[in-house]
């Protein structure tokens, strides 16, 4: 995907604080998301909205996040 991002502002992680060489960045441009780490603002992860917010939603959902056991899902 090529996106012009000049003069795009992107949102910085609040869990970043004062670490500004270590940051995730995260910006909306078009229906779409874009992540990426402030050490190499040139590449950029894009997610549709919808992928974003099931990704956002795993961290509130109880159980979500967590591994299978070892043997699930072996063929």
């Amino acid at each position: 995907m090529t996106t012009d991002l000049d003069g795009t502002r992107w949102r910085r992680s609040s869990y970043s604080g004062s670490q500004a060489g270590n940051c995730v960045e995260v910006v909306v441009v078009g229906g779409r998301v874009g992540v990426r780490d402030s050490k190499r603002p040139g590449v950029a992860l894009w997610f549709g909205t919808g992928e974003w917010q099931g990704f956002l939603g795993s961290f509130t959902r109880p159980g979500a996040g967590s591994l299978p056991s070892a043997g699930a899902g072996a063929a």
